[in-house]
């Protein structure tokens, strides 16, 4: 949702209003013109010639001189027959040092006009000669100060602005976002009503002897709603709302960073009852000394004053702090004690009711047409993100748009899925040795999954190129799980390998294709011997080698505590799990060859089968039936 202004600009929004920049190259230009165009005046349109004094006598005494200008030492002359400006043909010509006394005589015996000025500057040009430099200097000196705040991040408050506070500050958060608008989060929004509460009504729990806590860290995966779920807060309390990105505190100064928290806590405290929230925090929070050299000196800077913030409130300073971060293991433990970040509030990916709450937030704006069926695409979105889920509605109705429905329908839906899970459709040909092969890899899986009695129910098979991938067959649990059944795991390890087993059955040897689902299969045959002691020869132990990170959902080296021989045990122990499953399943697809080859000739002639056209073709044939 798009972030709406307040409805009266704050002090930190006047400042972020563009300034008009003084620009000082047409006042240059300007004043060069001008003393260009007076020097041409006194100069006239012709340069004048320069002559020896000498000549310059001579020239009178023939009578070729009408009149002269003296000014100083210089002569400045015209011959006669001169008739306009344009066409005076004027000379110049120097006084000697030493006084001539026959000069005057001889230019009043040949009639020559004589006019004598001064050798001092008017006083309009003097003024403009003195005036011009400094107003110059000056507009220099603005526009270098204007462009070393746009350099430094300044905001205002003169050369060294950038050190002010970069935190936009809603007086009131009247966008309307509040709690209904935030689907999926109820545990985290008990939490935060609380503190609702208690800046609306502090002297509830003052009369008790209960302090509000100094701030709350909430964490979860990317899109999960964190800076949603802050927007709401503030929306909900009705109070100043101060956001910020950890990010904005560091610049290449150190105090810098400083000088910006305590900022930002003064207005804050100014304002009180106020909230403030530091999105992504382990910018500026993680733990100090552990950088090039010992740390870096400006984040730490910035976070000692954090902390010593946090801890400067006063039990009558209604100020929380909520932060924001997907990375809590990187934090500074100081940080994380009770007295700074009292509440650790946990954001997970929704389950299908809360994802079915979020789709109906994100398509209430939007006509949708009666065939599409929410709860469905609840089901069939694991693992999705409430941004995901967002984006996922927008597919739909960009699909929708391109060819101007006046509703968004199964089949826009359908769209968004594909090209979220897979990617675009690919616009290479593919010959039909390889479509063939694809079709029978794919089957492989279905055909598997679908013999498989923990399995989920395989919803859709397409051979369609998308993305990266040539195909792809999805499978849909019932409900969403939390705990695994190692015959269930087994079972997902035949299903991996069902393509290749199909492939080397149906046409004799194996492809490259299968290289995703053998890298799927090895690493979960992995986890299944070193992390959830699911090895009889192993036993009940965890060999950490790699660790998922909880939030990122990426692999994180861990040290090795296990010797050589352990090691080789381990990977012993995968290989023979694999290859198990691998006999398994081409026992399996040798066993109902007749439901393989079914299916990969449906998938040659339809390229794509929902679940129910899947039950179709195989007839009586299905498994599940």
């Amino acid at each position: 949702m798009p972030e709406q202004q307040p409805n009266q600009p704050s002090n930190d929004e006047q400042k972020k209003l563009p300034h008009p920049v003084f620009d000082w190259r047409p006042l240059l230009f300007t004043a060069v013109l001008f003393i260009s165009y007076y020097m041409a005046t006194l100069g006239g349109a012709t340069a004048p010639e320069a002559i020896a004094y000498s000549a310059f006598k001579e020239m009178v005494s023939h009578g070729q001189v009408s009149s002269i200008t003296l000014k100083g030492k210089e002569i400045r002359g015209a011959k006669i027959g001169a008739t306009s400006q344009k066409d005076a043909r004027y000379f110049t010509s120097m006084l000697p040092d030493i006084d001539d006394p026959t000069l005057i005589p001889l230019l009043e015996q040949h009639h020559v006009e004589i006019v004598a000025k001064s050798t001092e500057s008017p006083l309009w040009l003097t003024m403009i000669i003195s005036i011009v430099p400094w107003i110059l200097i000056f507009a220099l000196f603005a526009y270098s100060n204007r462009a070393l705040q746009s350099r430094m991040g300044g905001n205002g408050g003169g050369m060294f602005g950038f050190s002010k506070s970069k935190a936009k500050l809603y007086e009131k958060m009247d966008i309307g976002i509040t709690f209904d608008e935030v689907a999926g989060l109820e545990s985290a929004k008990i939490d935060l009503r609380e503190v609702i509460e208690y800046l609306i009504q502090p002297e509830k729990f003052r009369k008790l002897g209960a302090s509000l806590p100094r701030g709350i860290l909430m964490m979860g995966p990317p899109g999960t709603g964190k800076t949603l779920l802050a927007k709401a807060t503030a929306a909900e309390a009705g109070v100043p709302f101060f956001s910020v990105s950890g990010s904005e505190f560091i610049e290449m100064f150190v105090g810098v960073g400083a000088s910006r928290v305590r900022d930002m806590f003064s207005e804050a405290r100014e304002k009180s009852p106020s909230l403030i929230f530091i999105d992504e925090i382990d910018s500026v929070g993680r733990v100090r000394g552990t950088g090039m050299g010992g740390g870096n000196d400006e984040r730490e800077q910035t976070l000692n004053q954090i902390l010593a913030e946090m801890d400067g409130f006063s039990t009558d300073d209604a100020v929380v702090v909520l932060a924001a971060t997907n990375r809590p293991d990187v934090l500074d433990p100081a940080l994380m004690r009770p007295g700074r970040f009292d509440r650790k509030v946990t954001l997970e990916l929704p389950q299908k009711k809360a994802r079915l709450k979020i789709l109906g937030v994100h398509s209430r704006k939007k006509p949708i047409a009666n065939d599409v069926d929410l709860e469905h695409y609840a089901a069939r979105t694991i693992g999705y993100s409430g941004a995901d889920l967002e984006n996922f509605v927008n597919e739909a109705a960009l699909h929708a748009a391109r060819f101007n429905k006046q509703e968004i329908d199964h089949e826009d839906f359908e769209y968004a899925h594909d090209k979220i899970m897979l990617g675009s459709v690919g616009q290479e040909i593919i010959n039909n040795d390889d479509k063939k092969r694809i079709a029978y890899h794919e089957a492989g899986h279905a055909i598997t999954a679908l013999l498989s009695p923990n399995s989920d129910a395989v919803t859709k098979i397409t051979i369609v190129p998308r993305g990266r991938s040539l195909g792809m067959t999805e499978t849909l649990p019932s409900e969403d799980r939390v705990n695994y059944l190692q015959d269930f795991l087994e079972e997902r390890l035949r299903i991996l390998l069902g393509g290749r087993c199909a492939e080397k059955l149906a046409l004799g040897q194996v492809s490259t294709g299968a290289a995703d689902d053998l890298k799927q299969c090895t690493r979960l045959a992995r986890r299944m011997v070193t992390q959830w002691g699911m090895n009889e020869k192993l036993g009940p132990v965890n060999f950490p080698q790699h660790e998922e990170h909880p939030f990122l959902g990426m692999e994180m080296a861990q040290p090795k505590d296990f010797s050589d021989h352990t090691a080789r045990l381990i990977d012993e122990e995968v290989q023979q799990l694999v290859s198990r499953s691998e006999k398994e399943t081409s026992q399996l697809l040798s066993d109902n060859r007749t439901l393989l080859d079914i299916l990969a000739n449906a998938l040659l002639e339809q390229e794509t089968l929902e679940h129910d056209e899947i039950k179709k073709v195989l007839g009586d044939h299905y498994p599940m039936a």
